[in-house]
C-alpha cells in the first residue's frame, strides 16, 4: 500500500527533479506518466506540438488509462493550456475526442471556421452530447413546468373534454356504489380549455465567451420548453448584436450551430429587443442568463430592468447556468437588481426545473433560493 501511495505521487510530481519518492514505474504506469507529462509538464518536454495526428494518439492514450469524467478534465485542460482549439476543426481530432459540454461549446465557438467537409463529424459530436442531456434533462423539466402549470389552471365542473379522469376518480372514491361497480363523480376536476399557452417565457442568453457552457445548457432547456404547448418559449442570444433563435428551438443542433460565441456585451440592446416582443407582461417568465459585465450602455440597461419589473414581467438573471462553480459577474449590476427585488445568482442545471416551476407558480423565489440554492 505504501509504494502505490508513493507511486501516486510520483505520477502527480512528474519526476526528474520533483520526484523524491525513489519509486520506479511498470511499463503502463510509464506510459500514464507520459500521457501526463504531454499535457502538465508542456513547456519543458515540447508536449503535443501542434500535430492532430500525435494529440489523436495522445486522446487514445488517456481515454484508456483514465475514466471518462477524468477524460472530460483532462481534455479541458489541454484545449486551456495548450491552445488546441484549431485542431479541433481536423476530422482526425473531432474522431478522436470524448464528447462533453465544455467541448460542445468550443465547438460552437469555432462553427464557422470548421471546414464544410468536417461540419458533419462536428454535428455529430454535439448530437451525441445533446441526445445525452435531452434524455437526462427532459423529464424532470416537463414534468416541473406541467405540474406547475396544471395546479395553477385546476378547475371545478369542467367541461366533458377537460376532466382530468385521474385526479376525478381519486376525489370520488367515497361515492363508490357497490351495486353499480362505478363511482358516482359528485365532484368533477379538470383544467380549463387551452385556446392559448398559458405562460410566456423568454430565455435571454449571453453568448460572450465566458458563457459557453451556460449557452449549451439554456439550448437545451429551451428545446424542452418548446415542446410544452402550455407555455410559448421564445430563445434570444445576443453579443453586441442580438439573434432571435426561436425558429430553432425544435432542433438543439441547429439552435447551437445558430450561437457565435466570443465578442462583446450589449445587454441594453438585448433587454430593448425583449421588450417589443413581450405581449403578455403579466405572464411572462424572463431569463435572462448573463454574468452582466456590460459593455453598452449600463445606465439604459438598468432603466429598461426597472421598466420590465414595473410592466409586470418577472424578471431572473441567472448568472451562470452549468456545474462549474461560482461564476464571475458584475457585483455592482447585481446589487442594483437586488435592489430591485429581482432575483441574481448562479443555477445548476439539476435545479433549474424547479426553478422554473416556481416562477410559473409565481412563487416567492427568494424564498425558493434560500430552499434550494446553497
Amino acid at each position: 500500500m505504501e509504494e502505490a501511495l508513493l507511486k501516486r505521487w510520483r505520477l502527480i510530481l512528474g519526476g526528474n527533479e520533483a520526484d523524491g519518492t525513489g519509486v520506479s514505474l511498470s511499463a503502463e504506469e510509464s506510459c500514464v506518466d507520459a500521457a501526463l507529462n504531454a499535457l502538465y509538464d508542456s513547456d519543458r518536454k515540447g508536449g503535443l506540438s501542434g500535430s492532430a495526428p500525435k494529440v489523436s494518439r495522445w486522446l487514445g492514450d488517456i481515454r484508456e488509462f483514465f475514466p471518462q469524467t477524468v477524460v472530460q478534465v483532462i481534455q479541458k485542460d489541454a484545449i486551456k493550456r495548450l491552445n488546441l482549439t484549431s485542431l479541433l476543426t481536423e476530422k482526425e481530432m473531432l474522431e478522436s475526442v470524448v464528447p462533453d459540454v465544455h467541448l460542445v461549446a468550443t465547438l460552437m465557438s469555432l462553427s464557422r471556421v470548421i471546414p464544410e467537409k468536417n461540419k458533419v463529424i462536428a454535428r455529430e459530436v454535439v448530437r451525441k452530447v445533446v441526445d445525452e442531456l435531452m434524455k437526462k434533462l427532459s423529464s424532470p423539466m416537463q414534468q416541473a413546468v406541467t405540474g406547475a402549470l396544471n395546479r395553477s389552471s385546476r378547475r371545478r365542473n369542467p367541461r366533458y373534454n377537460e376532466i382530468d379522469w385521474k385526479a376525478t376518480i381519486e376525489k370520488n372514491l367515497r361515492n363508490y356504489q357497490p351495486e353499480y361497480k362505478t363511482i358516482i363523480p359528485e365532484v368533477r376536476i379538470g383544467f380549463g380549455r387551452k385556446r392559448r399557452a398559458l405562460k410566456d417565457i423568454m430565455l435571454c442568453l449571453d453568448q460572450s465567451g465566458s458563457m459557453g457552457a451556460s449557452v449549451v445548457y439554456s439550448g437545451i432547456f429551451g428545446s424542452v420548453l418548446a415542446s410544452i404547448p402550455a407555455v410559448q418559449t421564445r430563445m434570444v442570444v445576443f453579443d453586441t448584436s442580438v439573434v432571435d433563435l426561436t425558429d430553432d428551438l425544435q432542433d438543439p443542433v441547429d439552435l447551437l450551430f445558430g450561437v457565435q460565441l466570443g465578442g462583446g456585451t450589449d445587454i441594453d440592446r438585448a433587454l430593448g429587443y425583449c421588450q417589443t416582443v413581450i405581449t403578455r407582461p403579466s405572464d411572462t417568465v424572463l431569463v435572462l442568463v448573463t454574468d452582466l459585465c456590460e459593455g453598452g450602455n449600463e445606465r439604459e440597461m438598468r432603466k429598461k430592468m426597472i421598466s420590465l419589473v414595473q410592466s409586470g414581467v418577472q424578471l431572473i438573471v441567472l448568472l451562470a447556468l452549468n456545474d462549474d462553480g461560482a461564476p464571475f459577474y458584475d457585483k455592482e449590476n447585481a446589487q442594483f437588481l437586488a435592489e430591485l427585488g429581482v432575483p441574481v445568482f448562479a443555477c445548476t442545471p439539476d435545479k433549474f426545473p424547479d426553478l422554473m416551476a416556481a416562477a410559473l407558480a409565481k412563487q416567492d423565489i427568494g424564498m425558493w433560493l434560500s430552499k434550494n440554492i446553497q
